[in-house]
């Protein structure tokens, strides 16, 4: 299922060097992990934790979780083992730090064969590449880094988010031109649920496919979040029922609850119907 078409609400990150944590993940209702071997892990850990992700994901058991491999830059002494080893994992994509233009992809892709590439989307640079790095043909998804992002910027952090609204809003339109996932970024205070679900909602009122998450009690509050509600699908039915009644009669709009719906309005119904139907197909196992 291409990365666009397919659940992206919740995006764990998970270490690559902790074991425990690997396994729990295989039980846990989220669309998708990235498995990191970045940020999360300790320098002298580097070595072990691809050994103990390759092990864990040579194991199985993550069914139809999409599989992402987060690597560290080639830049450092750690990124082309990372990447050599990611390919051999089997990862569903392999996820890139702090890209800042094109030619970061082109680099990795000269390693990784054609595994599909995502982009880490935490750098000013990045953010006003945005549109090129979506255009890539390697890059299928973006993923923000929000808390790197607003140290470079030297941005303070508001419970809004206006200081990074402008970075937000780039990479949104670069992925929706393109056609490639998006994803948010992390909220770091993962006993807050009320905040959580805040900024969820406003990612999700922006566009973003999903939310990347630091703890697993952020699961059920972005799956919640970016999920149609019963609302969302009963209206997306009765709009699709009373647009094919119009066009039977030779009309081309329709009226729901005294308001207009066109061809684009059907469009979004049926997206919205779909989603729902994906969501309930990726979790049937």
């Amino acid at each position: 299922m291409p990365a666009t078409s397919r659940p992206l609400r919740s995006v764990l990150y998970i270490p690559g060097s902790n074991a425990r944590a690997l396994e729990k993940a295989r039980q846990l209702p989220v669309d998708a992990i990235i498995f990191d071997l970045e940020d999360a892990v300790a320098p002298e850990e580097k070595a072990s934790a691809r050994a103990t992700l390759a092990a864990a994901l040579g194991a199985g058991g993550y069914g139809a979780r999409l599989k992402i491999v987060r690597v560290n830059a080639l830049s450092t002494e750690w990124g082309g083992e990372d990447a050599a080893a990611a390919v051999k994992m089997g990862a569903d994509a392999i996820l890139q730090p702090k890209v800042d233009g094109p030619s970061d992809i082109d680099a990795l892709g000269a390693l990784t064969g054609n595994v599909p590439l995502w982009a880490m989307m935490e750098t000013p640079l990045g953010m006003l590449n945005a549109a090129a790095i979506a255009a890539h043909p390697r890059c299928e998804g973006m993923v923000m880094g929000t808390n790197d992002l607003a140290k470079d910027m030297g941005a303070r952090f508001r419970a809004d988010r206006l200081p990074l609204m402008t970075g937000l809003g780039l990479c949104v339109l670069a992925a929706k031109a393109h056609g490639v996932a998006i994803v948010d970024g992390v909220y770091n205070a993962f006993k807050d649920e009320v905040g959580l679900a805040a900024e969820c909602a406003q990612g999700r009122d922006m566009g973003f496919d999903g939310k990347t998450l630091i703890h697993p009690g952020q699961v059920a509050v972005a799956n919640a979040a970016f999920s149609p509600t019963q609302a969302e699908l009963e209206l997306a039915a009765r709009q699709i029922a009373a647009f094919d009644a119009a066009l039977a009669q030779g009309k081309a709009v329709a009226v729901v609850d005294g308001k207009i719906v066109e061809n684009l309005h059907v469009a979004t119904a049926r997206e919205t119907l779909a989603k729902r139907e994906a969501i309930a197909a990726l979790h049937a196992e």
